[in-house]
């Protein structure tokens, strides 16, 4: 029996709890103990509606991807796929854990499906023949979800002006390029800014698709070229 004024438990008001603990202490938060103490609930009561924490992380994640909206109408196939996968960065950054969430899943549900799916219904819409749109697919990777891989983190640059002289000057006899990189490009001695960084790279391949499909580019084309 419910607490009168309170909404009875079911499956979104776990899905919802979950989310929020996950907004607020992360993925790894998310137990069953916990969120039975968040629902003042026994872990037991969770169990009737989910089956287990895999199940309800997968949950949470198709809550995420359903909110992303859809591809504005009348947009080139360019442009749509632009605006889908920005929102799509834009509803993942509100919620930071559900890109660990995507990168664990073993298994695509219906609803991440469906937004793949709507990505390659817009290239197709395009004109893009099936070979590329697959190749655009496997380019985009994970930035059609808003987000990238980050390369291996280089050496922190030592707080001391001394060291830290010392250490550029051991640095950029040994890795001149990236020295020059790092101190002469726009953004020398600020952090990047990453919204910026993901548009570039995401334009990049973009534009790229977009000139391959211009150029009436096909697996027997480019077998040719080589």
């Amino acid at each position: 029996m419910s607490t009168p004024g309170r909404r009875p438990l079911d499956r979104d008001r776990i899905v919802d709890a979950a989310v929020a603990l996950a907004d607020r202490d992360g993925l790894d938060a998310v137990t069953m103990r916990r969120l039975g103490d968040r629902l003042d609930v026994t872990p037991m009561a969770v169990y009737k509606h989910v089956t287990g924490r895999e199940e309800l992380i997968d949950a949470m994640l198709d809550r995420v991807v359903a909110s992303i909206p859809p591809a504005r109408s009348g947009a080139s196939w360019r442009d749509a796929t632009r605006d889908r996968v920005l929102t799509a960065r834009a509803a993942l950054r509100s919620h930071p854990w559900a890109r660990d969430a995507i990168e664990t899943r073993r298994l695509a549900s219906p609803t991440v499906l469906a937004y793949l799916d709507s990505l390659m219904a817009t290239m197709f819409d395009g004109g893009l023949s099936a070979d590329l749109v697959h190749h655009a697919m496997h380019a985009l990777s994970t930035r059609m979800w808003g987000f990238t891989r980050d390369v291996l983190p280089t050496p922190a640059v030592p707080a001391d002006p001394t060291e830290r002289a010392r250490s550029m000057a051991t640095f950029a006899g040994t890795y001149p390029a990236i020295v020059r990189m790092a101190t002469t490009a726009q953004h020398a001695g600020a952090g990047c800014d990453e919204d910026a960084e993901f548009a570039f790279a995401l334009d990049l391949l973009l534009d790229g698709v977009q000139r391959r499909h211009d150029d009436g580019w096909s697996p027997a084309v480019a077998a040719a070229r080589r």
